[in-house]
């Protein structure tokens, strides 16, 4: 990522000192491979660095450099110990990257006895982790906003009392705390979960957590609790979530009602023994527990500028749509855990809506995307506002223009007290800006009387009340600062305002009005043309000073007093000019001393602006937002349309009678020439659009067949993205769009392994499934992609056949299954609501032979099953070796179609020859992505049978246990 950057050459590469050795070798071990990243900071000759040794060293070589070259080492034999050099400002951008993409904790050492060689000895000086960023925000983000919310969250577990009946529950009672430094927002939710906790897996997803607080278990690792702990952990981990335990003693409530009110903004103060009953949120069963372990571990209580600052919200799970990991992996809603947040342009949902001019719209919009509303009429007053942008092109654009206001940033330098003079007039830039805003949006409520009410709830309102307050704001600038010294980028005390000052202002003046009186004198007296030839400058070392060029010099005379040369000349000085300088330097100090004062002043009124700047922020970052959806909705290369949506209503079995037995329904899912919205913007890309009907009792259950690369993935996913588009109120990519309130969307996409958790390809895919069949309800969106690939063939038939049967008739949730399983579009033959869907392909017969044919995907799906099986013609696309091919289409001659009843080659039957020639394709699919480039290249050499057919005899040895469950692949294998 810095490709360019090389390693600076500083004395600490060459050190051999063995003091820092012994030092660094008694610190605890760690390293970025187990989760943390250590720098030094050092200074040698006045120029500031970063250092990193050993572990840390290699990384940083690999990640910044991409080098080993520029990694050097100190000491020797086998005390040597590697270290690499870091600017500061490629060192940020590495911190920035640890901590936002690759989830690792930092730690700074500072040090404590010199500084370059000498420095032997370092104290940790900064912490961080990727919840809690307060250590270093200052460091890392001073020209830049933090575009994820650092969310870290603290999880209290406990057992659901026992019923009354006396049987066990299985439920868990969770209470959550989580925090956002950044933004100086505490949250808690309380809720009951389910034994595999898909319920904190979705409040994960919904928040953003970065990383999570839990109490540590027992050292024996085997009751009850320990067990939920490592399932916790399990959840955590597959949400990329970075883990931190903490002694259990930390998750106790007892002080937390003395120390949040201390840390909550207030009207009016709250005693300690009343805020239970003022703060709603301490008489919550759980959550308080989990709190005062966040408020701990943050350490708020010891920085006074968290006194007072925070705000404390409850976040109700039931109010946004549920996802699971899964679902935003494979929905490709923003990306994984390796960006910062922004989303990668046009690939992710994230960054393909993300045309927002703020930070605060981009975290917005994140926020968003992970928590589609639930509620209509909240979906409906987004629509509403969307449809009145995207209408009004003019003023979007105006606004769009217009909104680039970076309150948040601001806002946080006042609550800190670090602000400055720029900072006062940065925000006052801003207040400027609002009267232009409150114009436009006017000027749409004119257009339209429908318009009036949405856009004035939404902004009109509460702008004008924000400019009203603001006013005195400007005022305050106007008469303090000198805006006329805003150009040449001074930011200093209007002289008038002070008597003080009016009064060094003017003998300031009257010393420079004697600085280029004397400037003109010495030219005059050397017959030297002024600032083309004798120039008059305030230079570092020697103040206020002459310079000539050493040609231009040679005439002075010994009257005039030389002060040094260099490059650019000879610097020279007068007995008056060096007394006016003196006096000038004097004045100076003494203006900015008395400035200062006042500048203190200044900003402590501008920082009780900071809760009206916020509730600011707020309404900006929504309409940034709302201005996107806008964007991208008529940017569109075919424009998106604003969607029906159904509210919840009643849905009956199809039996053609009203039954005392139903259940509740949300609404059919229409969607007429739908297309995936990030797919139709790739080039060279021209996307097929397709209708997706789903009516509850009628089609609910979609089993989708058909061939590799025929489009079936891509179908059943956009599904989930147009609902999730829907509810956050955007603009779907569609000609006309009928949709449910989801209450969730649960996806199983792909076979991933993680074996280096520990977690198998088909336990990964179990678990995933699980979850969707804890979580899932009537209305949900379950989307299945390829279940029951990660075992051998008949016990994943029979897994999917199982799962699909549950859902159809326990669940009743809207689902789409993609299946290469053919017999699993039996099941309509069972129940009425399943639907069989297929890939179209067009196949043109070349000749005699049935193999012989040109097949052309057509990416269109159409009722009805996959009569054939196209796996050999994706072996030809991948460019196998055609002798291979040639015996793939021999053996399948002998094959008749999967519906087929007929036994072949004696005992074979029709399941098994199907199911072989799933195993098959796998085996050549596997084939071709070893190859380079995914196509086979071979040489002359290469070309012979008996080369192409070992290659594939070694590969067949990784599905051994699945050729001896299947007889009709061991006779073709006999062949090789």
């Amino acid at each position: 990522m810095y490709g360019k950057e090389r390693s600076t050459t500083n004395d600490t590469d060459q050190t051999t000192d063995v003091g820092f050795l012994d030092f660094f070798n008694s610190l605890p071990k760690k390293s970025p491979e187990t989760g943390t990243l250590r720098l030094f900071n050092r200074t040698s000759g006045g120029d500031s660095f970063y250092c990193a040794y050993g572990p840390d060293a290699v990384f940083v070589a690999q990640h910044v450099f991409h080098t080993k070259s520029v990694i050097k080492y100190l000491g020797a034999g086998a005390r040597r110990l590697e270290s690499v050099t870091l600017k500061v400002s490629v060192a940020q951008m590495l911190l920035r990257e640890a901590l936002t993409s690759k989830q690792l904790r930092v730690e700074i050492y500072e040090s404590e006895n010199g500084h370059g060689k000498k420095g032997t000895t370092f104290r940790l000086d900064k912490e961080a982790s990727p919840g809690n960023l307060q250590a270093v925000e200052d460091l890392l983000f001073v020209n830049s906003d933090i575009l994820s919310a650092p969310v870290v969250m603290a999880i209290q577990l406990a057992n659901v009392p026992v019923s009354a009946t006396g049987v066990k529950s299985s439920h868990k009672a969770i209470g959550v705390a989580f925090a956002d430094t950044s933004v100086r927002e505490l949250g808690v939710a309380d809720f009951i979960d389910n034994d595999i906790f898909s319920n904190t897996e979705s409040l994960i997803i919904q928040l953003s957590v970065k990383e999570a607080i839990l109490p540590t278990g027992t050292s024996a690792g085997t009751t009850e609790r320990d067990i939920d702990l490592n399932k916790m952990k399990g959840v955590l981990e597959r949400c990329g979530v970075v883990i931190t335990e903490r002694k259990p003693s930390e998750f106790r409530s007892k002080n937390i009602a003395d120390d949040l009110p201390r840390l909550l903004q207030s009207q009016s103060p709250v005693s300690t023994a009343d805020a239970s009953a003022t703060i709603s949120q301490l008489s919550l069963p759980t959550a308080p527990a989990a709190l005062s372990a966040l408020v701990q571990y943050l350490s708020l209580l010891t920085d006074d500028s968290n006194l007072g600052s925070y705000k404390l919200r409850t976040h109700d799970l039931s109010q946004y749509m549920k996802l699971d990991a899964s679902a935003l992996r494979a929905l490709n809603l923003t990306e994984n855990s390796g960006t910062v947040g922004l989303g990668a342009k046009n690939t992710t949902l994230l960054g393909l809506l993300n045309k927002c001019k703020t930070s605060q719209g981009t975290r917005l919009l994140g926020t968003w995307i992970k928590q589609p509303l639930v509620n209509l009429h909240g979906i409906r007053k987004r629509q509403n506002l969307v449809e009145i942008f995207t209408n009004e092109s003019t003023t979007r654009r105006i606004l769009q223009a217009r909104i680039k206001l970076y309150l948040q940033r601001l806002g946080k330098r006042f609550k800190r007290g670090n602000a400055s003079l720029e900072d006062v007039v940065r925000i006052y830039q801003v207040v400027l800006k609002l009267p232009g805003m409150i114009t436009s949006l006017e000027a749409v409520q004119m257009v339209s009387q429908d318009y009036q009410a949405a856009i004035d709830e939404a902004y009109l309102s509460s702008l004008k009340e924000h400019d009203s307050h603001l006013k005195k704001y400007s005022e305050m600038v106007e008469a303090t600062l000198d805006l006329d010294e805003l150009d040449n980028h001074n930011y200093v005390i209007k002289p008038d305002y002070d008597e003080r000052l009016q009064q060094l202002a003017e003998k300031l003046k009257r010393v420079r009005d004697g600085l280029d009186s004397e400037h003109t004198v010495v030219g005059d007296d050397l017959n030297i043309e002024l600032d083309k030839k004798l120039h008059l400058e305030n230079n570092q070392v020697y103040g206020y000073c002459f310079r000539l060029t050493k040609t231009d010099a040679k005439g002075l005379s010994k009257k005039f007093i030389e002060l040094g040369t260099n490059k650019s000349g000879v610097y020279f000085t007068t007995k008056t000019l060096k007394n006016l300088a003196e006096e000038y330097k004097d004045l100076t100090q003494t203006y900015a001393r008395t400035q200062n004062g006042l500048v203190k002043e200044v900003v402590n009124i501008a920082a009780t602006y900071a809760p009206v700047l916020e509730t600011l922020d707020n309404v900006v970052a929504h309409l940034d937002v709302i201005l996107s959806f806008a964007h991208v909705s008529v940017s569109a290369p075919i424009p998106y349309i604003k969607p029906t949506l159904l509210d919840k209503g009643i849905g009956f079995l199809s039996c053609g009678q009203y039954l005392a037995e139903y259940f509740e329904g949300s609404g059919n899912l229409v969607l007429r020439e739908a297309r995936h919205p990030c797919l139709e913007v790739q080039d060279e890309i021209n996307f097929i659009p397709n209708d997706i009907e789903m009516v509850k009792d009628r089609s609910e259950f979609q089993i989708i067949t058909g061939p590799n690369m025929g489009g079936k993935s891509t179908y059943i996913r956009h599904v989930g993205v147009i609902a999730l588009m829907a509810q956050i109120g955007c603009f779907v990519p569609c000609e006309e769009a009928q949709l449910p309130v989801f209450d969730s969307v649960l996806c199983r996409v792909g076979a991933g392994d993680s074996q280096l958790k520990g977690v198998s390809t088909f336990m990964a895919e179990m678990l995933e499934t699980a979850t969707i069949l804890r979580s899932a309800s009537k209305d949900s969106l379950i989307i299945i992609d390829e279940l029951g690939r990660g075992t051998s063939t008949y016990d994943g038939f029979g897994l999917a056949w199982a799962i699909s049967e549950h859902i159809a008739t326990k669940i009743h949730a809207f689902c789409l299954f993609a299946t290469h399983f053919h017999e699993l579009t039996a099941l309509d033959q069972q129940l009425s609501h399943v639907k069989n869907l297929h890939v179209v392909a067009h196949v043109t017969q070349n000749g005699s032979n049935i193999r012989d044919r040109d097949i052309t995907l057509l990416y269109k799906v159409e009722p009805g099953i996959s009569d054939q099986s196209f796996g050999i013609h994706v072996a030809e696309l991948a460019n196998f070796p055609e002798n291979v091919v040639k015996l793939a289409k021999c053996k399948a001659d002998e094959l008749e179609d999967f519906t087929g009843e007929k036994k072949l080659d004696g005992d074979i039957s029709q399941a098994t020859i199907t199911n072989g020639i799933v195993i098959m394709e796998e085996i050549l699919h596997e084939w071709s992505a070893q190859m380079d480039g995914g196509d086979v290249v071979m040489s002359e050499s290469e070309l012979s049978t008996d080369s192409q057919l070992h290659n594939l005899q070694k590969l067949t040895k990784s599905y051994q246990t699945s050729i001896e469950e299947n007889s009709w692949l061991q006779s073709i294998l006999t062949l090789l």
